[in-house]
């Protein structure tokens, strides 16, 4: 027995976990993901490469993975893991996530919200113990390492850092339909290790007809931030979003997904559309056109 992710012979989820290395966060995250979801769901974990022990443990735990021999970056990670997946939806999780109570079943919730719409993306809402001004993360700290992270009071008092959904889904935890990640051939591998590789799948999901990007309030995760990308040799991915879109990062975050906006008590997710004439877009067109030309 070895809680609801071994092998469960009807998962409701598959979860992607890429891993670098980071063995004490990952059993933390296995932990929370046992203790904390509503539902079985199946597991994939690629190890990356899980020199650390992570191969070992996910042996012992029986926990389905892949596994490569070199750090190969989150976007080969999860399209690799991703193959393994059997569930009709997906969710990318970071191994440096803890869930809370409900998470799961917040998120199928929503997917009831918004499922007659086809093409839809949901994020999760990150708890973080810093602001750093993201509007659409609950700040509250319950530790900065795995050792010393208080996972019982923060199954306790997550229901209090419940907030309102709000638009512009984009970071992990997401949550999108299996056929759809896969109409889109997941994650761009030429943002490898994988700075900016969310904003450029939230853009070919628009690009291909997705107009639902919905961030689930109550669907909580804590994040302890950066754990893996303050070790890595960064792309400039917001010079490559620049160059192959046309558009800067900021723009479609502000314009086109209306990222951070909260949805009142009772409304309805919206059907986004595209943004219409204005000086502020005008003004963004004009800058991209020249950063673009300075290289």
């Amino acid at each position: 027995m070895y809680g609801k992710l071994g092998v469960p012979q009807m998962p409701t989820l598959s979860i992607l976990i890429p891993s670098w290395n980071n063995l004490a966060h990952l059993r933390l995250c296995v932990d929370s993901l046992r203790r904390h979801s509503a539902h079985d769901h199946q597991v994939v974990v690629h190890a990356n490469p899980g020199t650390d022990g992570t191969r070992e443990w996910l042996n012992d735990e029986r926990i389905e993975h892949t596994a490569s021999d070199v750090n190969i970056g989150i976007c080969h990670a999860l399209n690799i893991a991703a193959t393994k997946a059997r569930c009709e939806y997906l969710v990318y999780l970071n191994d440096d996530m803890v869930a809370a109570p409900g998470w799961d079943a917040a998120l199928e919730r929503a997917i009831g919200r918004v499922s007659r719409h086809g093409m839809f993306m949901l994020s999760g809402t990150m708890v973080e113990p810093v602001a750093t001004g993201n509007a659409c993360v609950v700040v509250a700290d319950f530790g900065r390492e795995p050792a010393s992270f208080e996972l019982e009071r923060f199954a306790r008092e997550s229901q209090r850092l419940v907030r309102s959904d709000w638009l512009g889904a984009t970071w992990s935890p997401t949550l999108i339909a299996r056929a759809l990640w896969h109409r889109v051939g997941g994650y761009s591998v030429e943002f490898s290790p994988g700075m900016s590789s969310d904003n450029d799948f939230s853009m070919k999901l628009w690009c291909s007809g997705c107009r639902v990007f919905l961030g689930v309030g109550d669907s909580l995760t804590y994040h302890f931030a950066e754990i893996s990308t303050r070790r890595m040799r960064k792309n400039d991915g917001r010079r490559q979003f620049l160059m192959k879109w046309g558009m800067t990062q900021s723009c479609f975050d502000r314009y086109y997904l209306r990222r951070g906006r909260p949805l009142a008590p009772g409304e309805e997710p919206p059907v986004l559309t595209d943004p219409g004439p204005s000086w502020g877009l005008r003004w963004q067109s004009i800058k991209a056109g020249l950063k673009r030309r300075l290289g």
